[in-house]
């Protein structure tokens, strides 16, 4: 008897832990490459716009790396739906496409998409914007921004760890 006991014991052990594993598995994500919206562009020579696609893809890597790092989410590779992406990017911002980042994260198998874009007044006045949304039902589950000084490496890196710091206090975002 005292066996039967200790074996349902330690199945029902089993059953919580199990449960409570995988109710604390980050959900996955697509994290979008971030987009610029340059209210100067027409002013801008070949050198800045090679600096500018520099940052952003800098700042891409830095939220995936932030995002994976701190376990908020298990972010996916973006180059499985590599043809799908550029696609979408010949014809729109994919941080205003209408749903479209939703497409990408389903080829992807992501339950989140996430969104990110920069909108440079100046050189010296930035705001830096996070959107997480559901894929399947598009749903609103994070949106902040961050107003960011100057336009250098460190003041982007900085942005992108503020807004990481910003969705990790809000539990309800990444669950």
């Amino acid at each position: 008897m005292t066996h039967i006991v200790r074996a349902m014991s330690a199945l029902a052990l089993a059953i919580v832990v199990t449960g409570a594993h995988a109710q604390s598995a980050p959900q996955s994500i697509a994290m979008l490459d971030c987009t610029l919206i340059d209210d100067n562009a027409a002013y801008n020579d070949a050198e800045t716009d090679r600096i500018q696609t520099a940052r952003l893809a800098m700042l891409s890597g830095v939220l995936r790396d932030d995002l994976r790092e701190r376990a908020l989410f298990r972010v996916a590779d973006n180059a499985q739906a590599g043809d799908l992406i550029a696609t979408l990017k010949n014809t729109q911002h994919m941080n205003a496409c209408n749903g479209c980042e939703r497409r990408v994260a389903k080829a992807l198998g992501a339950s989140r998409v996430g969104v990110c874009w920069v909108q440079k007044i100046s050189n010296l006045i930035l705001n830096m914007n996070l959107r997480v949304e559901d894929a399947d039902s598009g749903t609103m589950l994070f949106q902040r921004s961050v107003d960011i000084r100057g336009n250098t490496d460190l003041s982007w890196k900085r942005g992108a760890k503020a807004l990481v710091d910003l969705l990790a206090s809000d539990a309800s975002a990444t669950r």
